[in-house]
């Protein structure tokens, strides 16, 4: 048995130790206590100087928030090396401007690593940088106030959806990233197998196919974690994943990546598709209010008016996928394709002025297996898609058929026997989503092109690092 008090004089041995190793404050903290008067240590990057004739004005950023610390620096602690761009240690007294703002009156500068920038360096000082042009260079372009916004952005977003859902008693299940399954069925997955040819030579030995040497059958990248979770909901109730997928599109759009995060939930005892409905669309918007409270100087970082989005307090539109594809003739836009192409939901969301759109009741052909049949009209599914500004499609979801021998008539491989046999044992009826992370910050954030919405994204033809 483990005596408690001996774990807790050992944690209070190791706190010092801790402490003794973080010998600074974030600029964040400090920001937000304002501890005129007060000695304090930050560090961080130059990100503008200024020199005057007796002092040297630096603003300081350290990552942890959009705002930057005003530094003030007796020129007589000026040296070459401190740039723009170069890291440095700072130690001084907090003190408020004349206009209110706080700032840091220097005794010691420190430069821990000096940044040269006609050496290389590809961003200058108040410059804006494309896009495109920051994309050649992922190592360094999270030093970009626009990728830095973003990504603190990204990582408050992830946050907030684990305290949703948490609040809600969903429970966080890891679903594999290694699959036997493709669950969408397109056939557009990332096979695995060993590079390391002695191994696949040894196992081929033992009569093994070389495209289930290692596995025993077929592997794949996962597509989707929800087939798993559908398995997990019939025992733990409501369910959800945070992770990545991969697609094997040839696609080099603003809207697709080879490698991205999917947030997938699954709700246990769902047997109807408002409920699957108001569930995405309460989780819609308490991600916008929540960011907008935490990140508003990020939202001003990027040009984004950081009000919270009209559409926040109004109900989403429901439209069936009928009626959206009259709406689409009325507009002319629509066209011999079957499905509602990417300028088509973006025109259904303009028509709806502006407010995130649910298409519901698709035709069987266009959908998945897994989707339930409508009670009503069997050539059509429980399924929908949430349509939104910029992007489109950023949610899709359905009823899951939850009727053994419809199901059993459906299954498109003896690979997913296991899948099937969920429907024997204690069944019950589940409905679920899947929303893209990054999409969803690309309506959030303003943010055009998808590959500005990761650190270091992968499409065709790219993956150098």
């Amino acid at each position: 048995m483990i005596c408690k008090s001996a774990l807790l004089s050992k944690y209070k041995y190791c706190a010092p130790a801790r402490d003794l190793c973080k010998n600074y404050s974030v600029i964040a903290s400090v920001l937000e206590k304002a501890n005129v008067g007060e000695v304090t240590e930050v560090k961080g990057w130059v990100r503008n100087i200024r020199i005057q004739k007796e002092h040297i004005f630096a603003d300081v950023n350290d990552g942890s928030c959009a705002k930057k610390l005003q530094i003030i620096i007796p020129k007589s602690l000026k040296t070459e090396s401190l740039t723009y761009g170069s890291s440095v240690h700072i130690t001084g007294k907090l003190s408020e401007s004349p206009r209110g703002q706080l700032e840091l009156v220097a005794d010691d500068v420190k430069v821990i690593g000096d940044c040269v920038v006609s050496n290389g360096y590809p961003f200058n000082p108040r410059t804006p940088h494309p896009p495109e042009y920051t994309r050649q260079y992922l190592h360094l372009r999270s030093r970009t106030n626009y990728i830095s916004a973003v990504l603190r952005i990204r990582s408050a977003l992830t946050k907030h959806i684990h305290d949703y859902f948490m609040s809600k008693h969903y429970i966080n299940i890891n679903t594999p990233i290694l699959t036997s399954n493709d669950c969408e069925g397109a056939g557009e997955v990332f096979k695995i197998q060993p590079d390391n040819e002695a191994t696949v030579k040894a196992m081929m030995q033992e009569g093994r196919d070389k495209d289930s040497v290692y596995f025993g059958s077929k592997t794949f990248l996962t597509v989707s974690g929800q087939l798993h979770l559908e398995a997990a909901c019939r025992s733990l109730g409501n369910v959800y994943t945070l992770g990545p997928t991969f697609r094997a599109e040839n696609s080099r759009s603003r809207l697709h990546l080879s490698e991205f995060y999917m947030l997938e939930a699954e709700l246990a005892f769902c047997s109807t598709l408002k409920q699957l409905q108001t569930e995405i669309e309460d989780f819609i918007k308490y991600i916008f209010i929540e960011i907008q409270n935490t990140n508003e100087d990020d939202l001003y970082l990027l040009e984004k008016n950081s009000k919270i989005p009209l559409w926040v307090d109004k109900p989403f539109v429901t439209l069936t996928f009928d009626e959206a594809k009259t709406i689409l003739e009325k507009k002319g836009i629509a066209d011999t394709e079957e499905g509602i192409n990417k300028e088509q939901e973006l025109a259904l969301v303009e028509h709806c002025g502006g407010i995130p759109v649910f298409v519901v009741r698709w035709p069987k052909d266009m959908k998945s297996f897994y989707m339930k049949e409508c009670q009503d009209d069997t050539s059509k599914v429980d399924a929908l898609d949430l349509l939104t500004p910029i992007t489109g499609e950023v949610v899709g979801g359905s009823l899951r058929e939850d009727n053994y021998d419809k199901l059993l008539s459906k299954l498109p491989s003896d690979r997913l026997n296991w899948y099937l046999e969920l429907r024997k044992f204690g069944n019950i009826p589940t409905g679920g989503f899947g929303l893209g992370l990054e999409r969803l910050l690309q309506v959030m954030c303003g943010v055009n092109n998808i590959k500005d919405t990761l650190p270091f994204p992968r499409w065709p033809h790219n993956c150098d690092m």
